[in-house]
Parts: structure tokens; C-alpha cells; sequence
């Protein structure tokens, strides 16, 4: 017969956490893992508008700094008309990106072994690879406001608006204000592109904006055309580069399934910016020889801006070979945060060079003795 078991009950153990597999460390818990991915997904725009603010307030202040202890004149309204010339600036790079961009997604996604139907890449539609939502119609917008407020301000003479809006007549009468209006009407040609479903057809539009951009940047006398031409290769290229970069990294966002995917469009990007960046390069290099003369460098509002420029492409260039070594660094283990870093920077340094190119709109050229 058996003695009955007179020792305290003892509970059975709790099992111990899980670990997470192949980590050796607890999982946290879900409400954590939730919060902390909002804050990761809210972080990106937070950094977007605090680096828009620093632009704007550059935009807004930099003509005081650029004249500042020199022999140029103050520039009524500069930092206004710096603002509105930089909107117009994003303007185009995003609708003229967004174009060029969707053009590039459809031809890697052809290029995939299976084709635009790959998972993670082809959209549910049906209708081609994924693409992000567009933004080409609300940068039309913002750019003709930005292109009417730049005729106001012309037609008004004195940068300002505080006499209220001009005539039409009054801004016919100038050559910025004609341009600048003409360039409005192009933003509005292009919206109507978009919101009728044939959102490459305001490629042309576009294309008059920039040549618009280029007359206006040119009236001088003594031969125009080459100026002309210079920056209107000159401008293509960078809205090109910036807004195919925009747009580039919004796809691969879309295509985060397939990171082979994603890469192969940054590596076929990457191909193409360096041509933009050539162009840029040999057109820069001729208009300042062309327009600013050596000892007016230092001392002139306009060759200290174009000074800074020129420090700023070269760290686009440097973030660009440098996004360029971490694609080439390791094919299978590459993710898009690794690649983001770099190309965020480069994004950000080429919003600066946009900024800084409005500037130069607006600083007064040195004359040649």
C-alpha cells in the first residue's frame, strides 16, 4: 500500500518565451514591434519636411547673403522670386521624372526573367509592373501658381505684389512676364494631359517650359542662341536627374517583394544619371566661362552662388559614387534601407542645387571689362 504524497504542490513551470528564430533573443512584444514601425515609416517624412523648410528658408534668404559685402545692388523681391523659381524648378523635375521614370520600371520589368508579371513587381491590375500614385498632377498645379506669380511679380517691376495683381496687358508688356505666362500656360497644357489619361502627351508642354526657362535666362544681345542651348541642356539634365531619381526611389518602394527587382532599376538609373551628370558638367563649365569673369569670382553675388553650387554638385557626385559602390557591394544581401541612405543624401544635395540655380536666376551677372 502507498504512503500518499505529503509534500507541497508545486504548479508546473511556465514555459520560457520563445526566441525568435535564429536570433537568440526574445520577441518583442507585438504592440512594440507595431509602434516602432510607425515611427520608422513616419520618419522619412519627417526628414522631407524639415530638409524642404532649410531649402525654403535658403531660398527666401540667400540673395542677402550672396550680396552681402559686395558692390551689387539689394535685389528687390529676390527671395521671393528664388521661392517661386524653385517651385517651378520641383515642378518639372517631378512631372518630366514621373514620365521618364515609368518609362524605365516598364522596360527593367520587361527585362526580368519573368517579365512584367514577376511577383512583387507586377501590379494587381493587371496593366504592367507596379508603379507609384502619381504626382504629375498636382506639380502642374503647383508650378503654373508658381509661374503666375512669377509674371505678377515682373508685370509689378519692383518684386513685389503689394500694388495687387497686374493687368494682362502689363504683363505682356515684359519679357519675363510674357515668358512667365507662357510658362503658366504649359503647367495648365500638362494637367489637362494628366487628367486625360495621356500623361506622356505633356512631355511637349514641358518641354516649352524649359525652353521657356532658357530665353528668359538669355536676353542678352550678343549671341543668345548658344546661351540658349546651353542651359536649356543644361537644366534638361538636372530636372531629368532629380526626378528620375525622385521617382526611381518611390518604385522601388513599390517593388520593396522583389529586391533584385529594385536594384536592377536603381542600377539602370545609375547608367543613365552619369550621362545627365556629363552634361551637366560640360554645359556648367561652358556658361561660366561664358557669362562670369575669373576676378568677379569672389566678389560678385554671382560667382559666390555658382562657388557653392559647385561644392554642392560635387557632394551629389560623391553620394552618387557611393550609392553606386554599396549596389555593386553584395547583389544577394542588398536591401533598400542600405541603398536609401545614399540616395537619400544625393536627393537631398540635389534639391539644394535646384535652390541654388533659382539664385542664379536672380543674382545680377557681372559685366565683362
Amino acid at each position: 500500500m502507498t504512503q500518499p504524497d505529503s509534500s507541497p504542490h508545486v504548479p508546473p513551470a511556465r514555459k520560457a518565451p520563445a526566441l525568435a528564430k535564429g536570433r537568440g533573443r526574445h520577441r518583442a512584444p507585438r504592440g512594440t514591434r507595431q509602434g516602432g514601425g510607425r515611427r520608422r515609416a513616419a520618419l522619412p517624412a519627417v526628414l522631407v519636411t524639415a530638409c524642404a523648410a532649410v531649402l525654403a528658408v535658403l531660398a527666401l534668404y540667400g540673395t542677402d547673403l550672396a550680396t552681402d559685402s559686395t558692390h551689387d545692388l539689394h535685389i528687390p523681391g529676390g527671395g521671393s522670386t528664388t521661392l517661386l523659381r524653385s517651385v517651378l524648378f520641383v515642378a518639372l523635375c517631378i512631372q518630366l521624372g514621373e514620365i521618364a521614370g515609368r518609362r524605365l520600371a516598364r522596360d527593367v520589368a520587361a527585362s526580368l526573367p519573368g517579365g512584367p508579371a514577376t511577383p512583387g513587381v507586377a501590379d494587381p491590375s493587371g496593366n504592367g509592373p507596379r508603379q507609384p500614385r502619381e504626382w504629375a498632377a498636382g506639380a502642374a498645379f503647383a508650378g503654373m501658381i508658381a509661374a503666375l506669380g512669377l509674371a505678377s511679380m515682373a508685370a509689378a517691376g519692383d518684386g513685389t505684389l503689394t500694388a495687387g495683381l497686374p493687368e494682362l496687358s502689363e504683363i505682356y508688356a515684359t519679357r519675363d512676364g510674357l515668358l512667365a505666362f507662357l510658362e503658366a500656360n504649359g503647367f495648365l497644357l500638362a494637367a489637362l494631359c494628366v487628367f486625360l489619361g495621356r500623361p506622356v502627351w505633356a512631355a511637349v508642354p514641358l518641354a516649352g517650359v524649359v525652353l521657356g526657362e532658357a530665353l528668359r535666362a538669355h536676353p542678352e544681345a550678343d549671341t543668345p542662341a548658344i546661351g540658349v542651348c546651353l542651359t536649356l541642356v543644361h537644366l534638361t539634365s538636372t530636372v531629368l536627374w532629380t526626378g528620375g531619381l525622385i521617382h526611381a526611389l518611390r518604385t522601388m518602394r513599390a517593388w520593396h517583394g522583389q529586391p533584385g527587382a529594385a536594384r536592377a532599376l536603381l542600377a539602370a538609373y545609375a547608367k543613365r544619371a552619369f550621362w545627365l551628370f556629363l552634361a551637366i558638367c560640360v554645359t556648367g563649365t561652358f556658361s561660366t566661362l561664358r557669362r562670369l569673369p575669373l576676378d568677379a569670382a569672389l566678389s560678385s553675388a554671382y560667382g559666390r552662388t555658382l562657388l557653392v553650387k559647385l561644392a554642392v554638385v560635387a557632394l551629389v557626385a560623391v553620394c552618387a559614387l557611393v550609392a553606386r559602390r554599396v549596389l555593386m557591394r553584395d547583389r544577394t544581401r542588398l536591401t533598400y534601407t542600405e541603398v536609401l541612405r545614399p540616395t537619400a543624401w544625393e536627393l537631398a544635395f540635389l534639391s539644394a542645387v535646384l535652390v541654388l540655380s533659382a539664385l542664379l536666376t536672380v543674382a545680377p551677372v557681372p559685366p565683362r571689362t
